[in-house]
């Protein structure tokens, strides 16, 4: 049987991605985010691609890196805020950027690997968020439709993945990973911890390894904080 197990992240890219693909990136800031992957990406070149994530990490690191070489067309997002070459990219036009509600997009990607067309939120009913989009009125309540959104590749990150692709996130790192696993036509995943079929809890697997694709253990992670906060001292 072919191994799921590629050697490095760039091995793990070949032959999946191309200029003009829709791609999705796991994580939330920089918590949960492939680093090894968009790293790979970056050196790759491919270019013109659709990134569908809840923000582009920082200038420099995660997706800002595919940002800053012109790698990314257009971000599907609900966040840009920490992300100056993000907002200038956009504001001069060089970007394009389709906003939406963070719980909208969440639900937008969990329908998508669902086979879910589409659904109705009242979510952004009544601002600029719905224009241009079907709206229905029931009991009273005015409703948006809002459709499912897939990947011609997913990028999810994992703490922990066996060899059949079978993963555990830890914490906050349980964010936009498990919902993008199922919307990507390709998911491919790295883990921090690679382990033999067998060793993880089945009662602890978020997400089963028939979603993923490929599978490789990255190295040398930053886990960099964009915002950092601390206790202030007392006067004393």
């Amino acid at each position: 049987m072919k191994t799921k197990v590629y050697a490095n992240a760039r091995a793990a890219l070949d032959g999946v991605v191309r200029d003009g693909m829709t791609l999705m990136c796991g994580g939330f800031g920089l918590c949960g985010i492939p680093e090894n992957l968009i790293l790979a990406l970056a050196e790759l070149g491919v270019r013109d691609l659709t990134v569908v994530s809840n923000n582009a990490g920082v200038d420099e690191l995660g997706l800002g890196k595919l940002l800053k070489t012109r790698q990314v067309r257009k971000m599907i997002s609900s966040y840009v805020g920490e992300n100056k070459e993000f907002e200038r990219q956009y504001l001069s036009g060089e970007l394009q950027l389709e906003f939406n509600p963070q719980g909208t997009l969440a639900e937008r990607i969990r329908a998508g690997g669902a086979g879910i067309w589409g659904f109705y939120t009242k979510t952004g009913a009544g601002t600029v968020v719905a224009e241009g989009k079907e709206q229905r009125v029931v009991d009273g309540e005015t409703y948006v439709l809002e459709t499912g959104l897939t990947a011609d590749v997913s990028l999810v990150k994992a703490w922990k993945g066996d060899k059949e692709g079978n993963l555990i996130y830890r914490k906050t790192a349980r964010n936009f990973n498990p919902m993008m696993a199922t919307a990507g036509r390709v998911t491919i995943a790295e883990v921090e911890h690679l382990v033999e079929v067998g060793e993880l809890d089945p009662d602890c697997i978020h997400t089963p390894g028939i979603f993923v694709q490929r599978i490789v253990q990255g190295s040398n992670y930053l886990k960099s904080i964009e915002q950092r906060t601390v206790r202030k001292r007392s006067a004393a």
